[in-house]
């Protein structure tokens, strides 16, 4: 059992990141933000600004209707020569993002940000993985864009759907697919230090 505040709140409805900390052998409830802490892309924010601040209005939202416990807010965002590529909104906005992708190199951020009740001690941190995309075919991003599997997912693409034209370069795989594991261990053992937010 991985070391953990109890109890832990995932303020997500990802299935994902509710996978991924299964998988890592984390016990948590579950309880999403409402949408509106899911506000819209900001123009002037860069991507690390626009995670950060997604996962603290998420996290926020749950912690001001939980007594006890340590909520989970995380947003992941991808981006590619400096355009920020959330989850697309029908099958021609994720062709549109996966034409923008292909054969370029280009950044997954998350945010993560842990509030601990009833002290509403917070810490927010932002992981960064750079992947490399393979110059794919028109055809391929058809199959890919038939196969649904796209939907919900940041920059329409999903890393664990094992593509094998989307390559981690250097960084976090499980940040590519949501949830930075590696950075959230760090952030449980570091509950004790100082609070910070965007």
């Amino acid at each position: 059992m991985p070391n953990q505040p109890k109890p832990l709140i995932l303020a997500s409805k990802s299935p994902r990141r509710k996978e991924l900390l299964t998988e890592a052998g984390y016990e948590f409830l579950l309880d999403p933000a409402d949408d509106s802490a899911e506000c819209d892309i900001c123009s002037r924010e860069t991507p690390p600004e626009l995670v950060a601040r997604l996962a603290f209005q998420k996290a926020k939202d749950v912690a001001q209707r939980t007594a006890v416990g340590t909520v989970l807010g995380c947003d992941t965002v991808a981006e590619c020569h400096g355009q920020v590529l959330g989850k697309p909104v029908d099958r021609d906005h994720a062709r549109q993002m996966l034409q923008l992708l292909r054969g370029r190199p280009h950044h997954v951020y998350s945010g993560i940000c842990l509030w601990v009740r009833p002290n509403d001690h917070v810490a927010v941190q932002v992981d960064r993985t750079r992947l490399q995309m393979d110059a794919i075919l028109d055809q391929d991003i058809e199959a890919y864009l038939d196969s649904g599997l796209w939907q919900g997912k940041a920059g329409a693409f999903g890393y664990q759907d094992r593509l094998g034209w989307v390559h981690v370069v250097e960084g976090s795989e499980s940040n590519v697919v949501g949830l930075p594991l590696e950075l959230l261990a760090r952030m449980f053992a570091n509950l004790d230090g100082d609070s910070s937010c965007p």
